[in-house]
């Protein structure tokens, strides 16, 4: 090789070692002033319409935004685009296609409050001179309303691209073709449960470039958008290494990630999933504020032209192989014979009927040989075997009378259900790690299966050293553990 060609391979590799250098600056310092912008008042997931019209008004009151009705979802909720920029370049972002998917919904008011502020005068100058910037924060209000997924109608907006069937995909695709946006952000949650493929890290950010074709062609508009993906990837990984994903790319004619690709947006799908102790994703949709605002500039400033594709398939594939918790090698006696196994356990999410709150009913997800996977919480259970838990003896007639006793002493002695003459009707779980069974409700005999509610004991030489309620590890040496609600059956 001559020496033309290695200078020009030094070129390349200073311009985009200092197109990173100079964007961690700034991504540092957006990370670092973060909580100056975050909006207080939506700081928990089910997140409805009524909880972000009074802050698109106030946006609205300022000159240098736009606010505009674009629609109206099944249910008559309107369907607002807030507009800043005087740049000649369209960027589109969308969150909340899927209603209980609200982490960028989030986020996007933390973006706006940022753009508003006085403060990073040359990046924000950089960004709304070259950019104009459309945000459609949520999509699919109704289902927003009843924390679902899917739309009024029962569909998944998401694969509606071509029949058009919903108002609000028929308006996501008015929005987009009046914009012929260059860059569109499709902004969803994923499962808790997805991981970077084989570790044991949660991917907190997926990402996908969509394909627009069943060859999943590279063209210069899914070229770009993997090109942003690779510089989001690079932020993340100094927040949270080695938990990003990335979604397995075949072409789904009916997604609107795909066709809005086919159309000639650069299409890039951000999914938050899971971090540990984050359950209302907060520092999730820190990642997100950080990195679309990242994002958003080096796209003003294009110095995302400079960045190679080929670290796109570095990225890990997403993988669902995690746990709330799994216990490694616990000990299940059936049938007077002891058999070693690993135990999964997922706690599922119920909403109380208001769909502004949870609680927790958690199910035995897998047993047997789980080596191939990883739980949030884990233990060495070799040591240990499950015994069933025991109904105390004496009925209570309320439940103010749990107080009275010494949970923990009782979850030693192997009791895990309190039966309660009178429990009010519309209580549906308990914040104390205690069952609560009715006057005449019958514990049936404990078996180790699949979908069972996972409470017993972990015995160790005839001393019961942990307790598991509805999901929830507890220590009973020093009483740890992470517990939330043990449940009620009447």
């Amino acid at each position: 090789m001559n020496k033309n060609y290695y200078l020009l391979i030094l070129l390349c590799i200073t311009t985009v070692c200092s197109v990173f250098g100079q964007q961690n600056d700034i991504t540092n310092k957006l990370f670092s002033t973060y909580e100056k912008y975050k909006e207080p008042s939506i700081d928990e997931r089910r997140i409805k319409h009524e909880d972000i019209q009074p802050l698109i008004t106030k946006i609205g009151e300022d000159p240098r935004f736009e606010v505009n009705k674009v629609g109206e979802s099944i249910e008559g909720r309107s369907l607002s685009l807030i507009s800043v920029g005087t740049g000649s370049t369209n960027v589109f972002l969308w969150s909340q296609m899927h209603g209980n998917e609200p982490t960028a919904t989030q986020a996007i008011f933390d973006i706006l409050h940022f753009l508003a502020s006085d403060d990073f005068k040359q990046e924000k100058e950089d960004i709304l001179k070259n950019l104009k910037l459309h945000f459609l924060p949520m999509l699919n209000p109704d289902g927003a309303q009843g924390y679902n997924r899917r739309n009024a109608l029962g569909i998944d907006i998401n694969r509606d691209a071509l029949m058009l069937q919903s108002p609000e995909g028929r308006t996501l695709k008015r929005v987009r073709d009046s914009l012929n946006a260059k860059f569109g952000f499709n902004l969803h949650d994923q499962s808790t449960y997805y991981n970077a493929e084989r570790t044991n890290k949660p991917a907190t950010i997926s990402y996908l470039a969509p394909a627009f074709n069943y060859e999943k062609d590279i063209n210069e508009v899914r070229g770009d958008a993997m090109r942003v993906i690779v510089f989001m990837n690079r932020i993340i990984q100094n927040y949270a290494p080695g938990q990003v994903g990335r979604y397995n790319d075949d072409f789904e004619p009916r997604a609107f990630g795909d066709n809005i690709q086919k159309w000639g947006t650069s299409a890039i799908l951000i999914e938050s999933g899971g971090y540990k102790d984050d359950v209302e994703k907060q520092f999730i949709r820190k990642l997100n504020y950080v990195s679309i605002l990242s994002a958003i500039y080096t796209i003003a400033k294009e110095n995302y032209k400079d960045i190679p594709i080929s670290e796109y398939e570095e990225i890990p594939q997403n993988d669902r192989k995690l746990f709330d918790l799994k216990l490694i090698g616990v000990t299940y006696n059936l049938l007077g014979k002891p058999y070693k196994l690993d135990v999964g356990i997922h706690r599922n999410e119920v909403d109380i009927p208001a769909k502004n709150s949870f609680y927790y009913s958690s199910r035995v997800a897998d047993q047997g040989d789980l080596s191939t996977f990883y739980g949030y919480e884990e233990l060495e259970a070799e040591d240990y075997t499950i015994t069933p838990g025991k109904v105390y003896p004496m009925t209570l007639k309320y439940i103010k009378e749990l107080s009275q006793l010494n949970i923990e002493e009782l979850l030693r002695l192997g009791y895990t259900y309190v039966r309660i003459e009178n429990i009010p009707e519309n209580q549906r779980f308990s914040n104390m790690p205690l069952h609560i069974i009715g006057p005449n409700y019958k514990v049936h005999t404990f078996n180790l299966q699949l979908g069972i509610n996972p409470t017993f004991l972990l015995e160790k030489e005839g001393k019961n050293e942990y307790a598991i309620v509805n999901g929830f590890l507890i220590d009973l040496n020093n009483g740890d553990g992470k517990f939330s609600n043990a449940l009620i059956f009447k």
